[in-house]
């Protein structure tokens, strides 16, 4: 692996964290409190969907402004390289959109508790569903904007 190519990589973890944090609150804000989902109840698959559309389209806003301008540095005209970022969010969003819906339905994924600072929370399994997309999101998405939206 060259230099380059990690250094780049370094910097799209760093806005991949902050990525994923915008898109993991902002799921969970339409979860909870959008939606009221509070238990271990089954959350339909419409529910996992529209918060999870709403969460990528946060982080890829986030994301688009900072791969762009520190990550990968481009120099060409934004309204080009916004279409190229976004064929390959939509490359990249569907297969993740689609094991996210798939694993809430099919996975048995169990919950889990813990408390911190004196206040007890549930995650359930259609948050750690949320979160395994995130996941995979972020990897197939690294490479679809070094070789192809940001590509030199």
């Amino acid at each position: 692996m060259d230099k380059k190519f990690f250094i780049q990589a370094l910097k799209y973890g760093i806005v991949g964290v902050a990525n994923t944090l915008i898109t993991a609150l902002t799921i969970w804000i339409m979860m909870r409190w959008v939606f009221r989902v509070k238990g271990e109840e089954d959350v339909s698959s419409l529910v996992v969907s529209i918060s999870n559309v709403i969460g990528f389209i946060a982080g890829l806003l986030n994301s688009f402004i900072w791969n762009r301008n520190w990550t990968f540095k481009s120099q060409k005209n934004w309204k080009i390289d916004f279409l190229k970022f976004m064929l390959a969010f939509i490359v990249c969003f569907i297969p993740q959109l689609l094991l996210v819906v798939l694993l809430n339905k099919y996975a048995a994924i169990p919950s889990f508790k813990f408390h911190w600072m004196q206040n007890e929370y549930l995650i359930t399994s259609a948050y750690i569903c949320q979160l395994i997309g995130i996941v995979f999101y972020t990897t197939l998405n690294f490479l679809c904007n070094k070789y192809y939206a940001f590509k030199k």
